[in-house]
């Protein structure tokens, strides 16, 4: 097995960064397409190599089946073939992701993220069983979102090297922070992973992960692009200058409240949208959480 920090950016099949982007609204809470060009297109600018669509952040629960489509093609209209573009098609029903998989690979997805089937926490050999059906359906490539704070429920490092074996399962988003867990998986597969917690970016790619699947990357993307560049060449020092300068950021944007929210009102204050508008049931952040984040994005060197 190769290792993911040398393997070069093109042959890793969503490169190195990639961002958790938002869905914009417009203030009566419909979806705005521009706006989600626009940001699809600052980001690219800012170096991600892949867009991951439709997730979290990208307030997936609270955006139809339709509109998840129009997002997926208004972003490849925007970007072109600049960026890979990856799918969240995950739900806590299997038949429903199945759906939501073909749909988003007929829209022109390049992958899909599918993240654990939330609330109903399924037994392992129904993950299995979920993941295989969905890796099943598509002929895209599959990242597995691993995300227990969510979901409920963990994939256990056993289920995702059983689940290595499907050729469409590629990768894994891991959010669970168990570094000595993912360093197993890591040592007995060729799943491609990238840290889904900005706190943990440089101690996952350390341990070698091949990229990052970030939030605070709305506001720091030439940033995370210079510290994953810094630790593939092996400048360890660079790396840990950058991780440091960003803790301001990310302990707000992502700790503070609900992620979409700050990081909405940091694009905002970057001048990259116009309104930081969620849906029910989030809601913006207060003007005590901006007063924080505009000083934590000062400090940390995102915004003049």
């Amino acid at each position: 097995m190769s290792s993911p920090v040398t393997t070069p950016s093109q042959a890793l099949p969503f490169g190195r960064l990639t961002t958790a982007m938002i869905t914009p609204f417009r203030p009566d809470g419909s979806l705005d397409l521009a706006a989600v060009q626009k940001v699809a297109t600052y980001l690219v600018d800012g170096g991600n190599d892949a867009l991951v669509l439709n997730g979290t952040t990208g307030e997936a629960p609270t955006t139809s089946d339709q509109e998840k489509v129009q997002i997926i093609e208004a972003v490849r209209e925007a970007v072109g073939d600049r960026a890979k573009l990856v799918a969240g098609v995950g739900t806590n029903d299997t038949a429903h992701t199945v759906e939501c998989a073909k749909q988003a690979e007929a829209a022109g997805a390049d992958g899909l993220l599918v993240v654990t089937p939330y609330y109903n926490k399924p037994p392992q050999a129904g993950l299995r069983a979920h993941f295989t059906a969905v890796a099943d359906a598509t002929g895209l490539p599959n990242m597995l979102y691993d995300i227990p704070a969510r979901a409920g429920v963990e994939i256990k490092s056993e289920t995702l090297i059983e689940l290595a074996a499907h050729p469409r399962i590629v990768a894994v988003k891991d959010a669970k922070g168990d570094i000595a867990g993912t360093t197993k998986v890591l040592a007995n597969t060729d799943l491609i992973y990238y840290c889904g917690a900005d706190e943990l970016n440089l101690a996952s790619l350390a341990i070698g992960e091949a990229g990052i699947a970030s939030v605070v990357a709305h506001v720091a993307s030439r940033e995370y692009r210079q510290l994953i560049d810094a630790v593939v060449a092996g400048d360890l020092a660079t790396a840990q200058d950058i991780d440091r300068r960003l803790v301001p950021a990310v302990e707000t944007i992502m700790t503070m409240t609900q992620g979409a929210i700050m990081v909405k009102a940091a694009l905002k204050l970057a001048g990259v949208i116009e309104h930081a508008t969620l849906r029910l049931p989030l809601v913006e952040a207060t003007a005590e959480q901006l007063d924080r984040l505009t000083t934590d994005l000062k400090t940390a060197g995102l915004i003049a």
